[in-house]
C-alpha cells in the first residue's frame, strides 16, 4: 500500500483525506486523458481544470474527489483482514500501491462523464467558477468528450484486466458498467420530471439511488472488490455509498437553493431557476399544506414562461422553507448518513479505515459546495 494512503488513514481530517488520495489517482487519471487525441485532451483537461481554454496550464478545481477518494479508502480500509475471495490474493496481499487504482480513475472519469453531460443538459454556463465545456466549445464538443471519458473508464479496468494487475477487473468493470446504466436512469428521469406535476417523492427518491446513489455505491464497492474482499463485504460496501450517495443528492438539492454562490460557483437558487422538482420542492408540494399549495401554484406559473427574476425565486424558497422541506431534508440528510455507517459494523475493516470512513460520511452532509 502506499505510505502516504497507510499515514493519512484515521489520523487525518475527510478532506485531508481526499487531498492525500488525490496524489495517487490524479497521475492515473491524466495518464489515460492523454490517451485521447489531441483535441478531445484538451477539452478534457480543460473541464478538469488542468489547462484553459488554450490549452496553458492551469490551476483550476477538479472537485473534491470524493468517488476515487472512497474507492481507495474502501481497499485501504479491508488491510486488516476482510475475509478473501477464493480465487485471487485477497486484501492480506493486495500487490503494489492501491489495489483499487484502477476503479478510483474510472470512477472518477464515469463522474465526469456525467457532470459534461448534465452542463449541457441543464445549460449551466459555470462550474468550478469556470465556463463549463459545451459553452466554450459547442455541445457537439460536450457531448463527444463526455463519451470519451466513458470509453477511458472501461478501458482503463480493462487494462487493468489484460495487464495482470488485478484478477478481479472483470468484475469491477461489470459493477461499474451496471452503476452507469442506473446513473443514466436517474438522469433521464431529472429531466422528465422538470416537465411533469405529478412527480411523488417516491418517484424523486427512485430517480436520486440512480443518479446519484448509483455511482457513491459502485465507488465503495469497486475498492472493495478490487482488494479481493467477499461478497458480504463488497455488498456491506455497496450499501454504504448507496447511503452516502443519498445523503449527498440531498445536501446537493439544498445547495441547489440556498447555497452561496461564491461557494458553489453556481447562481443562487440554480435548481428554482431550472424549475427541477427535487427532494425539498417534491416533500414540500406533498406535505407542506397552504405553503406547498401556494409552491405548487408558482411551479405552474413558472413552467409556462422562459425565466424568473431574483425575487420570484427568493419567494419560492421561502415557500420552501415555510413548508419544512428545508429542515425535513436536512434530517434526511443526517438518517442516510447514519444508514450507511450502520452498512460498515459488522465488516472487517481496520479501526483506522473505520474512523475515516465515518469523518468522510459526515463531511458529505456538513460541506457547503
Amino acid at each position: 500500500m502506499s505510505e502516504r494512503l497507510r499515514a493519512a488513514i484515521g489520523t487525518t481530517s475527510a478532506r485531508e483525506w481526499l487531498t492525500t488520495a488525490k496524489g495517487l489517482w490524479d497521475p492515473g487519471l491524466r495518464a489515460a486523458v492523454d490517451r485521447l487525441d489531441p483535441h478531445m485532451r484538451r477539452v478534457a483537461a480543460y473541464h478538469f481544470g488542468w489547462v484553459d481554454a488554450d490549452g496553458n496550464p492551469s490551476d483550476g478545481s477538479a472537485g473534491k474527489g470524493l468517488r476515487p477518494g472512497l474507492a481507495l479508502l474502501a481497499a485501504e480500509a479491508l488491510t486488516a483482514g476482510a475475509a478473501p475471495r477464493p480465487d485471487g490474493p485477497g486484501p492480506d496481499h493486495p500487490g503494489p500501491d492501491n489495489p483499487a487504482l484502477p476503479g478510483a480513475v474510472a470512477v472518477e472519469l464515469v463522474h465526469n462523464f456525467s457532470l459534461v453531460h448534465d452542463d449541457l443538459i441543464d445549460r449551466d454556463e459555470a462550474r468550478h467558477h469556470r465556463p463549463t465545456v459545451w459553452t466554450v466549445w459547442d455541445d457537439t464538443t460536450a457531448i463527444l468528450v463526455g463519451d470519451a471519458m466513458l470509453s477511458l473508464a472501461h478501458e482503463e479496468l480493462g487494462l487493468a484486466g489484460a495487464t495482470g494487475g488485478s484478477s478481479y477487473a472483470v468484475a469491477a468493470g461489470l459493477a461499474l458498467t451496471a452503476a452507469t446504466r442506473e446513473l443514466i436512469r436517474g438522469q433521464a428521469e431529472d429531466v422528465i420530471f422538470e416537465s411533469r406535476d405529478d412527480v411523488t417523492l417516491e418517484d424523486c427518491l427512485g430517480m436520486v439511488a440512480g443518479k446519484t446513489g448509483s455511482l457513491l455505491a459502485v465507488s465503495a464497492s469497486i475498492g472493495a472488490i478490487l482488494a479481493g474482499a467477499d461478497q458480504k463485504t463488497v455488498d456491506g460496501f455497496h450499501t454504504f455509498g448507496f447511503e452516502l450517495g443519498l445523503a449527498f443528492q440531498i445536501v446537493d438539492d439544498l445547495l441547489g437553493i440556498w447555497g452561496a454562490t461564491e461557494v458553489t460557483g453556481k447562481p443562487v437558487f440554480a435548481d428554482l431557476a431550472a424549475a427541477k422538482k427535487t427532494l425539498p420542492v417534491v416533500w414540500s408540494l406533498d406535505h407542506g399544506c397552504d405553503a406547498g399549495e401556494q409552491l405548487r401554484e408558482w411551479f405552474a406559473r413558472r413552467t409556462a414562461r422562459s425565466q424568473a427574476d431574483t425575487e420570484e425565486l427568493q419567494y419560492a424558497a421561502d415557500l420552501i422553507e415555510k413548508a419544512g422541506g428545508r429542515a425535513w431534508a436536512a434530517e434526511q440528510a443526517d438518517a442516510h448518513v447514519s444508514a450507511a455507517l450502520a452498512a460498515l459494523e459488522d465488516l472487517p475493516i481496520s479501526d483506522d479505515g473505520r474512523a475515516t470512513l465515518t469523518d468522510l460520511a459526515h463531511f458529505v452532509t456538513e460541506r457547503k459546495s
